[in-house]
């Protein structure tokens, strides 16, 4: 009898390591992380300097720890290519980045464009580390509405 319960308690373990291997993994929070795009500020689209700065990402450190972003790349799915100036992102903190022209500073960097970047009828947006070009995080949205929180 003892053979039979052990054979069955080992076929029971297999089973249940089964079951958890074949659970998908959740996905590890990328380091620096997508968290709003308003790909259409509110207006018009003029291409005004001031109506190229209400269309903006921002992006969020979720680490504890700082993070360079010098030639980092927040890209659209057109390749419009914007490369971070040396610029440190504190642990929890966010930077927005504005598609027009303007001074830098500790929360907002400007990516200087004198044109529209987000397409209000669908993109997605990618930052990338440079040294690698591996993608770090991603956000994508269709046509309905202005803005997108990236979660």
């Amino acid at each position: 009898m003892l053979r039979r319960i052990v054979p069955a308690a080992v076929a029971g373990t297999v089973a249940l390591a089964s079951l958890l291997a074949a659970a998908p993994a959740q996905a590890a929070t990328p380091a620096v992380m997508f968290t709003k795009v308003v790909y259409d500020g509110a207006g018009s689209d003029r291409g005004g300097n001031a109506s190229l700065n209400r269309e903006y990402v921002t992006v969020k450190n979720t680490t504890r720890k700082s993070i360079q972003l010098e030639e980092w790349v927040l890209r659209d799915k057109t390749g419009y290519r914007y490369m971070f100036p040396r610029f440190t992102l504190k642990p929890g903190k966010s930077v927005t980045v504005r598609s027009g022209q303007g001074r830098d500073t500790s929360t907002t960097l400007y990516w200087g464009r004198r044109w529209y970047v987000w397409n209000n009828t669908g993109d997605t947006a990618g930052i990338y580390r440079a040294s690698d070009l591996k993608k770090i995080d991603t956000c994508s949205w269709g046509s309905a509405g202005d803005w997108t929180n990236c979660k």
